[in-house]
């Protein structure tokens, strides 16, 4: 049994959004992008969205639609994943897991074309609309799609607070190191704290 803890920065409230990244098929399944350990953090995940779930937004990574569409350093990337643009994937691949796709709505969803979910202005009208000071962030993957989500929020002034047994990553190595940098270097930006400690922390 895991024994929650205070959240370093007090309690969380009504101003609190759970962004969950990316938690699609495309990385669940054994795709190019499979992230192997999705399925272990997917039950704490579920938690905090079953629990919140008029307060979850959840993102969808959507390809480029073929290899040079995007600019830049973008084309080299789509050149070599060629196979995942949206001209060659399977559509199925880019819908979320199950058990997380059921609770839209009224979970909202968001797509986004790149890694940070907040280059979507529908993201920030969203946040800004229903008064989020504070999110709760889970997802794949932890050095990658989160990081920049998690960077972009720390930029805009929102608190941070990730569910550190609901992230996941393809590499272990990174993921470790990452959560050491989200500790050790902005400890007074971004708090991480397990499930259990995040929802007795969170009152309606």
């Amino acid at each position: 049994m895991t024994l929650s803890r205070p959240l370093p920065f007090g309690p969380l409230d009504r101003r609190t959004t759970h962004l969950c990244i990316d938690m699609q098929n495309l990385f669940a399944e054994h795709t190019p992008w499979h992230t192997p350990w999705m399925k272990r953090v997917l039950p704490a995940v579920v938690e905090i969205a079953e629990r919140h779930r008029e307060q979850t937004i959840f993102t969808r990574v959507i390809p480029a639609r073929h290899r040079d569409e995007l600019p830049g350093s973008w084309r080299r990337y789509y050149r070599r994943w060629s196979e995942l643009t949206l001209e060659r994937i399977d559509s199925r691949l880019l819908e979320l897991v199950p058990p997380l796709a059921r609770l839209v709505p009224p979970a909202a969803v968001i797509d986004k074309r790149v890694y940070s979910p907040f280059t979507e202005p529908s993201l920030l009208r969203l946040l800004r609309d229903r008064g989020v000071e504070s999110l709760v962030i889970t997802g794949a993957e932890t050095d990658v799609c989160v990081l920049a989500a998690v960077l972009d929020a720390v930029d805009l002034g929102y608190r941070v607070v990730l569910a550190a047994d609901a992230l996941c990553s393809s590499s272990d190595e990174t993921h470790d190191a990452l959560m050491t940098l989200y500790r050790e270097r902005f400890s007074e930006q971004i708090e991480t704290a397990e499930t259990a400690s995040i929802l007795a922390a969170w009152t309606l």
